[in-house]
């Protein structure tokens, strides 16, 4: 996730690349053009923007890639140069995009020091950027977003106010929906393993304790040590499964269930036919998990559904 020498160049060289070329479909009307970097945020101007129509909106990275190690194109640099605003999420989560966003608004800005999470990250402490597992930085983020809208576009105020204070309220319900089903989980089941570090939020909001072996990284390789260490871990808890995420490589579960099984053990991992859980992106137009709401509601009933 670091920027590095190298990507720099890379930037500097698609930035030459996209500055030949300033012609855009966004640019046949009068209406600003929007940039926003992931699946998450486009999602909140899409609530936002129902019934009011006041931007050209355009996402960056596609729905089901890592934001972590997206690769940037020179395409991406052309829309950014376009952009009349650019939206993104900050706490380096767009990791190799970091150092073309510096003019952009992050909407996790404005977050109090003390609710971001810190992992460890190479031997090194960084802010864990998964915040929208909390539902209430989740609207905390939302309120920026919505906020910023209407800086930029004040006619359609009202819209976005009453778009806003209709959907704080379905995430006030998400929020005691989340909490009734894991309250069917017994305490000493509530153990959730995943490849990578994403669900630190979700597990401090509802009492889990997560293991991850893969760490903070999402192209780390696990050490074979991990890998036993968490093996051991499933084994003396009896935890019944662990979960595949749609932006990691399902193998490394399955290694980890191998291990268990030579160990004596036995243990599920739940993958495939839409059964990951969805963590650093909301899932493709028209599959599960392709909206927040959505997003939120699938891995919490696939939680519950396997610990309880």
């Amino acid at each position: 996730m670091k920027n590095t020498i190298t990507a720099i160049i890379i930037f500097s060289t698609l930035l030459l690349t996209a500055a030949c070329s300033s012609d855009s479909a966004a640019e046949q009307n009068d209406k600003p053009n929007l940039v926003v970097t992931t699946t998450f945020i486009n999602d909140m101007v899409s609530v936002l923007e129902d019934g009011a129509d006041g931007f050209n909106t355009e996402m960056i990275i596609p729905a089901g890639e890592d934001p972590h190690i997206y690769e940037p194109k020179a395409s991406d640099l052309r829309v950014l140069g376009n952009a009349d605003l650019t939206l993104y999420h900050g706490l380096n989560f767009e990791g190799r995009l970091g150092d073309v966003l510096e003019e952009g608004i992050s909407v996790t800005e404005g977050f109090n020091e003390n609710s971001i999470k810190e992992m460890q990250e190479e031997n090194e402490t960084a802010a864990d950027p998964h915040f929208w597992f909390d539902i209430s930085l989740y609207k905390q983020a939302f309120t920026k977003v919505k906020d910023t809208l209407i800086e930029y576009n004040p006619k359609d105020s009202a819209v976005y106010e009453e778009n806003f204070e209709a959907y704080i309220r379905e995430l006030d319900e998400l929020k005691l929906f989340a909490a009734s089903r894991i309250s069917e989980i017994p305490e000493d089941s509530r153990i959730l393993v995943t490849p990578h570090d994403a669900f630190g939020y979700l597990a401090d909001s509802y009492d889990l304790e997560v293991h991850a072996p893969q760490g903070f990284s999402t192209d780390s390789e696990v050490s074979n040590n991990q890998i036993q260490k968490t093996a051991e871990l499933i084994i003396e808890n009896n935890i019944k499964a662990v979960f595949a995420e749609t932006t990691t490589n399902p193998d490394r579960m399955a290694r980890l269930q191998e291990i268990v099984a030579s160990a004596g053990g036995q243990v599920e991992v739940i993958a495939g036919d839409g059964k990951e859980l969805l963590s650093d992106s909301l899932a493709p137009k028209g599959d599960i998990g392709d909206t927040y709401l959505s997003m939120y509601r699938h891995n919490i009933n696939t939680i519950a559904d396997h610990l309880k």
